[in-house]
């Protein structure tokens, strides 16, 4: 029976499932927890040593007429982001001078230590599921059969991107099978961005860089991989907000299910 044919398919495998929402968790914590070490430290440097001369981001505070007023520096660029970012109310409602707002920070408001250790705790999990979906994807052929983009689908990335522009998405046989765009995401996050945010993190451990010193340099140096390790943290979560918008507006009681039980009813 063809795909179109059918009603309901099993499209997710029991360890994709798994490990799926292993990461739900884990992507909760960890940017979280990675805003609340970041506050101890609110800017970005490019080079092996952080100074004026190499810092490229900062969210800070400067006094305006007798008071705080949070702003953030990009290069030599200075933006107003008084109340969001640089300055933000806490729990009693007054304007207190931190990077990242209270609310998007875990474990806490301000809680450096505890912070580290649900960071690197959950980094932990993250990468191991990580390695563990990598190597299920390639020996079960998945990453073969589904994720990499035929070249039929590469001369029609195009007309995909202006049907996402217009949010209409596929519908029968063409929405059993990911689309250039999803896979071309998909093959982005796990090979480029994640690798980056992994190697990111090991620069920034002094137990990585004792066990091999001087590999940090091969990046341009601890700072400017702690930058990476943030840019691609953004990314990541850029390519979170998207997919649960695509999940939300594809039929969000559909996507679950099939992260749940595996079947997912094919959109006619």
């Amino acid at each position: 029976m063809a795909p179109s044919d059918r009603d309901v398919i099993y499209r997710h495998r029991l360890p994709v499932r798994i490990m799926h929402w292993i990461n739900v968790v884990c992507l909760f914590v960890l940017p979280g927890s990675g805003l609340q070490i970041f506050n101890a430290h609110p800017a970005l440097y490019w080079g092996a040593d952080s100074r004026d001369a190499t810092r490229v981001l900062q969210i800070t505070q400067k006094q305006v007429g007798g008071e705080l007023q949070g702003v953030t520096r990009i290069g030599s660029h200075e933006f107003d982001t008084n109340g969001v970012l640089g300055t933000s109310r806490n729990d009693e409602g007054v304007l207190s001078a931190r990077a990242f707002p209270s609310w998007a920070t875990i474990p806490g408001p301000q809680w450096l230590a505890m912070g580290r250790v649900w960071h690197f705790f959950f980094a932990w999990i993250f990468v191991i599921n990580g390695a563990a979906y990598l190597l299920w994807t390639i020996f079960s052929g998945h990453l073969r059969r589904d994720m990499v983009p035929t070249r039929v689908e590469w001369r029609g990335i195009g007309r995909s991107i202006i049907e996402h522009i217009k949010l209409k998405h596929a519908r029968g046989e063409e929405a059993v099978r990911y689309n250039v765009l999803q896979n071309t995401a998909y093959l982005s996050i796990v090979f480029i961005v994640l690798p980056l945010i992994v190697i990111g993190g090991w620069a920034m451990s002094p137990m990585v860089d004792a066990f091999s010193p001087g590999w940090v340099d091969w990046f341009g140096g601890r700072q400017a991989l702690r930058t990476l390790h943030f840019i691609a943290a953004v990314l990541l979560v850029s390519f979170i907000l998207v997919h649960v918008f695509e999940v939300i507006v594809t039929g969000l009681v559909n996507n679950l299910r099939s992260m749940i039980t595996g079947y997912w009813r094919v959109p006619k």
